[in-house]
């Protein structure tokens, strides 16, 4: 595995640049933290989706290690639902990929106490150029016309699926368009189950994974507000 990770992607847009503050629900993040290290691993071919399960298929690790520290828990297991695999890795991921971004000097780990005691963690962001690839691909995947790349086309259905239009800097009737380019995309990859994964330019076996887990976080946060 190689580039950015897209757990790490999507803690960027979630977080405020400035303020170095989560801009949604602490569940939402979790959530997605652990869907988006498992289509990573889908991505590279460690782990598939099958008879209604998530399993490994190759248990050699990628060299990411957080991604290689999941990918060892699933070896190791026996084969669980993509909505439990969800909730049995949620717990510590963000802080774990907060952590690596802080290591790359992506972000910076700014500690302040409150009330005396209560210690309150803010994560400005340092290189913003990591952050800005990943908004001008999703910004190329909304304007155009196009079904994007396998991994722009799962970023943007974890964006979708974790309700995160306001992450990209947009709101009212826009926010609802970007809404709705970005169902379309996740259709259009085959994401959603309405279009046969024979026609769509994504891998059928990271189209499972992606489809399983969305319908699972997206059953977990609950209906649309």
């Amino acid at each position: 595995m190689t580039g950015v990770a897209l757990a790490e992607e999507l803690l960027l847009l979630a977080y405020d640049d400035e303020t170095g503050k989560a801009t949604m629900p602490r569940i939402s993040l979790d959530l997605g933290m652990a869907a988006a290290v498992l289509i990573e691993l889908a991505l590279a071919g460690r782990i598939a989706y099958a008879d209604g399960n998530l399993a490994a298929v190759d248990p050699t690790p990628t060299g990411e290690p957080i991604a290689d520290a999941v990918l060892a828990r699933i070896a190791s297991d026996t084969p669980h639902t993509p909505a439990s695999w969800v909730q049995r890795l949620r717990h510590g991921l963000r802080d774990r990929i907060l952590g690596d971004l802080c290591t790359q000097g992506v972000v910076r780990d700014v500690d302040e106490t409150e009330l005396g005691f209560i210690h309150v963690h803010r994560y400005p962001v340092v290189d913003t150029s990591v952050e800005a690839d990943t908004r001008r691909r999703l910004a190329e995947a909304l304007t155009g016309g196009l079904v994007p790349d396998e991994r722009t086309a799962a970023l943007a259905t974890l964006v979708a699926v974790l309700r995160m239009e306001s992450a990209l800097g947009v709101d009212g009737q826009t926010a609802e368009e970007a809404r709705q380019r970005l169902a379309e995309i996740a259709t259009g990859a085959g994401f959603s189950g309405d279009v046969s994964l024979d026609d769509s330019v994504v891998r059928p076996s990271v189209g499972l994974v992606v489809a399983a887990l969305a319908q699972a976080v997206d059953h977990a946060l609950g209906p649309r507000r």
